[in-house]
């Protein structure tokens, strides 16, 4: 846990980068809550002041969060991103209507034990997206939440279904972000090898990031995961997951670190089952929050 000095200073960071985007927030209104796709379009509308090249995927949020600003990469001892980042993935298509989990049954089958179908094979226009989207269309029969998770992170012991393993997944999320301008590619030297990295480029972005976690739990809290904003409900549960939550709390004072981190706990402390069975809950999205808290 870092010094109150530096959550200071953080704070102090964040709360500057907060006033200068307070007009384009005031803007933005009401709809800057709903990130949920309309009518079927897989286009984000989270950021209607942004650009479109600014708009950032689940897993190009997660990654952000992760990586360290001027070194550009993520922590070595961070094992747990690999397979977060695939979670996103299948929440990202869910939130786009693209997949969904098979029907309970009479059985009621519970989450984990249910398929995941291909509800839609419409690109995406996201190529990671799309690939792991082919991958789910054409297997055969379906598999769970759980599978596909440990497929498409090349974590299985079956050396026939190894294809499935979507490679280079940080790397190739590292250029999206480049390509809309987040980060920058440099070459670093270590000794025995070179590695590519991607330092950080545009602040602005990954700030309004920050913030938007942070608030999602302190001042725009609503003790309520069915009132929140799935896609950012997504990312707080991911984030937990690969690790990567501590660094969007870590600016705060010491009492909204307390608070945030026991907000977080309460999500955290949730039935997946039951919230899944709620009217207009996503269950691939509690699927996945499922796999990752079982």
């Amino acid at each position: 846990m870092t010094s109150l000095t530096q959550r200071s200073s953080g704070l102090v960071q964040r709360r500057t980068e907060a006033s200068r985007s307070a007009a384009t927030d005031k803007d933005r209104g009401s709809g800057d809550e709903d990130f949920e796709p309309r009518r079927g379009d897989e286009q984000d509308e989270e950021e209607k002041g942004d650009s479109k090249e600014t708009r950032l995927t689940l897993m190009e949020e997660v990654l952000l969060l992760g990586l360290k600003d001027r070194e550009g990469y993520t922590s070595f001892w961070n094992d747990c991103i690999s397979s977060g980042l695939r979670g996103c993935m299948l929440i990202e298509l869910a939130l786009r209507g693209r997949l969904q989990l098979e029907a309970c049954g009479m059985r009621r089958k519970s989450l984990l034990a249910r398929k995941v179908i291909c509800k839609s094979d419409a690109p995406t226009g996201d190529v990671l997206l799309d690939e792991a989207l082919k991958h789910i269309k054409e297997t055969q029969p379906p598999e769970t939440v759980q599978s596909w998770i440990e497929l498409l992170s090349g974590e299985t012991w079956n050396p026939l279904k190894l294809h499935y393993q979507l490679r280079n997944v940080r790397e190739r999320l590292a250029k999206n972000l480049v390509e809309k301008g987040v980060l920058t590619t440099e070459k670093q030297n270590f000794l025995l090898f070179d590695m590519t990295t991607h330092p950080l480029t545009n602040n602005n972005i990954k700030q309004r990031l920050i913030k938007k976690v942070q608030e999602s739990v302190l001042e725009r809290w609503v003790n309520d995961p069915q009132r929140m904003d799935k896609r950012l409900l997504s990312l707080i549960f991911l984030a937990h997951s690969s690790d990567v939550l501590e660094n969007a709390f870590a600016p705060l004072l010491d009492e909204q670190y307390d608070l945030a981190m026991k907000r977080v706990r309460q999500l955290l402390d949730l039935e997946p089952e039951g919230e899944g069975a709620k009217a207009n809950a996503n269950e691939l999205l509690w699927a996945v929050v499922a796999a990752f808290t079982k």
